[in-house]
């Protein structure tokens, strides 16, 4: 069995999903150190004047694990919520998910990081790409150890063989520690996807997954993995 394991990103580009999809079972890891000005909490929309943060306030506190971490303002939900509408209201299938993401921003007040990062992901993974993966976290499991050796007794637990790391962790990871667990390593390398219909040129790649959504549809899994054949 094929698996991932990853902090959970705040609506995080298409390389998040294609890993989603490249593994049987998918782990969030947010039982770890948060960290600030980072993924956890903010992404990119294309704008016309170009890339545009949409950050979530939640303070520099690093003395908290990610699943601790609190939402005490909901004032920036309507605020991102009116920058995706402005900047992708023209968008070929905005209309297409607007309801979708209307729901999510207007109709709940979130006050937990983590479940709005993984419930959204969870959602795009399924309703919108169509993704099959199971998804899990890391808390389910009764992992032991600290760093790499939680991480193979997180897989352990999981019942993975195999296991398929984000190509940064090539810096600090020790090959040997999996193969002493009878674990396969291997390393997902971002691929050049192919360019789609952007608006706002030039094209731009590192961008949140909304941006593929709205202007591609039902194509989005196409140039996430589908491109591949």
């Amino acid at each position: 069995m094929r698996a991932a394991i990853i902090q959970s990103s705040y609506i995080p580009w298409k390389g998040y999903f294609d890993l989603i999809h490249e593994v049987d079972t998918f782990i969030f890891l947010d039982d770890v150190q948060f960290t600030t000005r980072d993924w956890r909490t903010r992404n990119r929309i294309k704008t016309a004047n170009g890339p545009q943060w949409l950050t979530i306030p939640v303070g520099n506190r690093t003395d908290q694990l990610i699943h601790e971490v609190e939402i005490k303002d909901s004032t920036w939900q309507r605020k991102h919520w009116a920058s995706i509408r402005h900047n992708y209201g023209k968008a070929p299938f905005f209309k297409d998910y607007e309801a979708f993401f209307a729901e999510v921003y207007l109709e709940r007040d979130w006050t937990s990081l983590s479940a709005l990062n993984q419930g959204l992901i969870r959602r795009i993974a399924t309703e919108c790409l169509g993704i099959k993966t199971v998804i899990r976290d890391s808390r389910e499991f009764p992992a032991e150890g600290k760093r790499q050796d939680r991480l193979i007794s997180i897989l352990q637990h999981a019942g993975a063989s195999h296991y398929i790391s984000g190509p940064s962790a090539r810096n600090y990871i020790d090959p040997l520690q999996f193969e002493a667990a009878g674990i396969t390593l291997s390393y997902h390398d971002y691929p050049s996807y192919p360019v789609y219909p952007q608006l706002y040129p030039p094209f731009e790649h590192a961008v949140s997954i909304l941006d593929l959504l709205f202007n591609t549809g039902p194509q989005a899994s196409y140039f996430t993995w589908g491109w591949r054949g």
